[in-house]
């Protein structure tokens, strides 16, 4: 059972996101207005070092008023590629270089609501550059081990979903 969307119209819009209204016809014939939000694609990177340890970051979101871990994310810059973008927001984020990138995973974290797709990516290996310039994403940086990943879920402490899921695939990829 297929929706089919007629059309579609901006309603609002701005460098991050659009926000359209769809005309969505119904496999039964019915037909809806639904909103959707258009996003630029967002790419998270972390590194994995010899003891099994991944580098996250403790933050504040302030629209959920929640505190939890997270890794290095940002949106691909135009003409960027998203292994580019994961590479240059784990530099800013964490103050680490990460050495070659694997593909982990590819989220929609909301596709009821949204066509965001996040880019996930790891390295074995990464570079201290030097404290990132600014601290306005997070102040605390932590290598965690990857053992404690289900732990911290179950716990709440990373609330977001793209962040669950990339570190459970990360954790079964390097434990087994």
């Amino acid at each position: 059972m297929q929706w089919t969307k007629l059309s579609e119209k901006n309603v609002y819009g701005n460098r991050w996101f659009q926000v359209n209204l769809a005309d969505i016809e119904l496999p039964d014939g019915r037909r809806l207005d639904h909103f959707l939000i258009r996003q630029r694609p967002v790419s998270v990177a972390t590194a994995v070092n010899a003891d099994n340890e991944v580098l996250m970051l403790w933050r504040h979101r302030f629209i959920t008023d929640s505190w939890g871990w997270e890794l290095a994310a940002g949106v691909v810059e135009d003409g960027e590629s998203p292994e580019a973008a994961a590479a240059r927001e784990m530099e800013e984020e964490t103050g680490w270089r990460p050495g070659p990138l694997h593909h982990l995973l590819t989220v929609e974290p909301s596709n009821g609501l949204s066509d965001a797709r996040h880019h996930l990516y790891y390295s074995r290996e990464a570079t201290y550059i030097g404290h990132p310039e600014d601290d306005f994403e997070s102040t605390r940086r932590s290598w965690v081990p990857l053992a404690r990943v289900p732990a911290l879920i179950a716990q709440g402490r990373v609330p977001a979903a793209n962040m669950a899921a990339g570190l459970l695939m990360l954790r079964h990829l390097c434990l087994g």
